[in-house]
């Protein structure tokens, strides 16, 4: 394998170690195999475990929008945070390590569930809880990892290998959550207190996923370098200047409305698995199924690449909402093959779990690009505006996008399921069940098609970044 480029002071354009690619996949598997676990099974968790109600002044519905809008509004203040950190370790680096003590105990908390009367006392217990664990510490968390990025290369192909490799981390990450919680969740509940307990499996299962993390993030704190930081000559920003940086950003405008967006479509999915299997399905462990298969997401991970080398960034992302689309859309076909086996399985679970595999790779590819993309936003805001705004620009870029669009793919399936008459572990109505139906299937789709009309917008942004880059490194060349 050949060697990394030589890297001197005045050049961040290398080409990553095997090593450090795989640390940077690291922190996003770790922040996922959190993270997803409160995305994909809080809803579940509060409504059927802690005995929240799904809707009203005091139900999850209101925790989730409300937390995490509180929470997106803390991604603006990292990315200040970031811009403004100056260390030994550098610029986000040293985050994985400081944050890995309270990330891994606030997401144990949230899913505590001490024995407190219904009500104010659960919903404020919740709230709290919620706000610091997906809120305040991973945004956090996952400002740093985004930030970091840009300061890791300035090699354009670097960035997208880089970048892959974090999908790929998240995408581990995802797997052993969705594809474990539940059963181990059960085992740990039943083993500890010899009946089904789910309140005593979640806080184990929490806590083992907890050590795993931190593990990652210490790994990624120890291998990563940031060779593009160089605070001699990037003096901290001011926060005015960091809204600067988004003066005239239009590359970064849309991608912040897409990716907002696109994550009401990526929280309706995962948070909504749970009742889709228990319910609709009729058995909650298939929500392992569901969620593990996300696991062959890797295939369209890996296989970004090659699509940006013979499409575009834009186009590629334009593919993965598409299959997404069409994976989500066959779903109900599934009901064609009940009573028919497949070797030796229920036909209709096949072939669920074929065209469900489909979206998750159309998935796959979709959320992952904007990540890398954000990357080429950061360089236009300086070449535009002189400002390199990497912790702000990334922040508002991922961290606001994620929360505020997953409150919003939280409270909306809530919302519509109260309404259809959802009552938690009751046998549900034909309009409950229609409804689980529609936020798990076709919402999703609706949200794909709102995103794909707005990346249409970028494409002519993505043709300027050759000139873009030419003209900053000429910027650079004479700053020395």
């Amino acid at each position: 394998m050949a060697k990394p480029k030589e890297v001197t002071k005045d050049t961040g354009d290398v080409k990553l170690s095997l090593k450090e690619k795989c640390g940077y996949a690291c922190t996003d598997m770790a922040g996922n195999l959190l993270y997803v676990t409160i995305s994909t099974y809080i809803m579940y968790f509060y409504t059927d475990v802690f005995g929240i109600p799904a809707s009203g002044a005091l139900g999850a519905s209101i925790i989730l929008l409300v937390a995490r809008f509180a929470d997106a509004l803390s991604a603006i203040v990292w990315g200040s945070i970031i811009d403004h950190t100056k260390t030994k370790w550098g610029q986000s680096r040293p985050w994985f390590l400081w944050l890995t003590g309270p990330f891994v105990v606030t997401v144990w908390l949230a899913f505590f569930a001490p024995d407190l009367p219904d009500g104010a006392p659960k919903f404020w217990y919740a709230m709290i809880t919620y706000i610091l664990s997906a809120g305040i510490v991973y945004t956090g968390v996952q400002t740093a990892i985004t930030a970091i990025l840009p300061n890791l290369t300035s090699n354009n192909r670097e960035r997208i290998n880089a970048n892959t490799f974090r999908m790929a981390g998240g995408s581990l990450g995802s797997f052993i959550t969705c594809s474990l919680c539940i059963p181990l969740v059960g085992a740990f509940g039943y083993a500890l207190t010899g009946e089904k307990n789910d309140k005593v499996g979640f806080m184990v299962t929490i806590a083992l996923f907890g050590i795993l993390a931190a593990a990652m993030l210490i790994f990624a704190f120890t291998s990563l370098r940031e060779r593009n930081f160089h605070p001699e000559t990037q003096k901290p920003i001011p926060f005015k200047d960091s809204l600067r940086a988004c003066k005239g950003n239009w590359p970064w405008i849309i991608l912040v409305v897409a990716f907002v967006i696109y994550w009401v479509a990526q929280s309706t999915r995962n948070g909504t698995s749970t009742y889709y299997a228990k319910y609709v399905l009729g058995n909650e462990n298939l929500t392992s199924l569901i969620n593990g298969v996300q696991v062959l997401g890797l295939i369209g991970t890996f296989s970004m690449p090659f699509l940006v080398k013979h499409t575009s960034k834009t186009g590629t992302m334009l593919i993965g909402l598409a299959v997404g689309a069409v994976g989500q859309l066959c779903i109900p076909l599934a009901a064609n093959f009940a009573g028919v086996d497949i070797l030796g399985i229920p036909g209709d679970m096949v072939v669920f779990t074929i065209f469900w595999t489909i979206g998750v790779l159309g998935a796959s590819v979709a959320v992952g690009m904007p990540f890398a993309m954000l990357a080429d936003t950061v360089d236009y805001g300086e070449w535009k505006n002189g400002v390199h705004a990497a912790g702000f620009l990334t922040a508002v870029g991922s961290a606001f996008c994620i929360q505020a669009g997953s409150g919003f793919g939280a409270y909306v399936p809530l919302e519509i399921m109260n309404a259809a008459g959802y009552v938690a572990n009751q046998v549900q109505t034909p309009e409950a069940l229609n409804a689980i139906s529609f936020c798990f299937i076709y919402l999703p789709v609706i949200v794909y098609a709102i995103v794909a009309v707005i990346m249409l917008f970028y494409i002519k942004f993505e043709k300027m970044e050759p000139m873009i880059k030419k003209e900053l490194a000429k910027r650079h060349a004479q700053k020395k």
